[in-house]
């Protein structure tokens, strides 16, 4: 069931997603996080943020939309407060993620980070607005994308993972740019830009308009988008959108996937990353799989 890449050897490849988990000690409980391949933080900025403000969790057609506004404790208080309970949890893979609104916020949370014990790699989210630019994401624009993963790799002293947003003209370039820069993984994807009015109100059920969109709504996009990552990059790809079953994981591995991370289905059912582990397991014993590596890119084309 391990997977290794980047330099990090993960149990298995079932990681929680950025922004679904906390910091992961708010599922000690009732999760068993040395089962788990690993999680990823909540993204983690250069000073605290409120986040949005309500409404901002909407319910959709089999999926969920979200504009929490990245609200975190900061990256200071993360590593005073929430690292040092994190590193008694042994075998635990942590992943922080990262963002900020110039490319300087990023490279400063990264190098507090980097003083700091008990962190395996960063995730860069870089579906985040570039204040100097005029608002225009970083994972929008190519060049802009090239010059923020060069600049963290400089600063970052351990492997860098790059988060990949869906709302481009071509994966394929993107991803082929951040590898260029220096990613020593990618992510994807994201979620989609999206928005729900109510008829009845002829309101915004999001108080922000727009929001993210995710969950098994977006899973035929996100892995054609992961198949085309992988098919472009030779840096190791995560896939990520709408996993909810074992068979989910499968599916974005023969796309290409070295590992997945689980994100909405932790929404409504928090033991969900502990059940697809189970449910992996009994699924390559079932189907003879002696290593679940060799199903990566195995996908069958006449």
């Amino acid at each position: 069931m391990s997977v290794s890449f980047a330099g990090i050897g993960f149990k298995n490849p079932v990681i929680a997603a950025s922004g679904t988990f906390a910091y992961g000690l708010e599922f000690e409980d009732i999760v068993s996080l040395e089962k788990l391949g690993g999680f990823v933080t909540k993204g983690l900025s250069r000073e605290p943020m409120p986040g949005n403000p309500p409404p901002r969790l909407f319910e959709t057609a089999a999926g969920m939309l979200n504009a929490i506004g990245l609200q975190n404790i900061g990256v200071r208080a993360f590593v005073e407060e929430k690292l040092p309970r994190l590193r008694k949890k042994r075998n635990t893979v942590v992943i922080a993620n990262v963002f900020g609104y110039v490319r300087e916020d990023y490279e400063a949370v990264i190098r507090t980070l980097n003083e700091a014990e008990g962190i395996a790699a960063y995730e860069l989210n870089v579906s985040c607005p570039n204040t100097r630019h005029g608002g225009i994401t970083f994972g929008s624009d190519r060049v802009l994308l090239e010059e923020l993963v060069a600049g963290c790799k400089a600063a970052a002293r351990r492997p860098l993972i790059v988060k990949l947003s869906p709302n481009v003209t071509s994966i394929p370039v993107m991803a082929k740019a951040a590898e260029n820069a220096g990613a020593d993984a990618l992510s994807l994807v994201n979620t989609f830009v999206a928005m729900a009015i109510d008829a009845e109100t002829r309101k915004p059920r999001i108080a922000n308009i727009t929001a993210g969109l995710s969950g098994p709504a977006i899973k035929p996009l996100a892995l054609r988008m992961v198949y085309e990552a992988a098919h472009t990059v030779d840096i190791p790809v995560i896939g990520i959108g709408g996993i909810t079953t074992a068979q989910d994981v499968i599916e974005f591995m023969l796309a290409g996937a070295a590992a997945v991370e689980v994100g909405t289905a932790n929404f409504w059912d928090p033991c969900a990353t502990e059940k697809i582990v189970d449910e992996l397991q009994r699924w390559c014993v079932d189907h003879r799989i002696e290593k679940i590596t060799d199903l990566i890119g195995a996908l069958e084309i006449d």
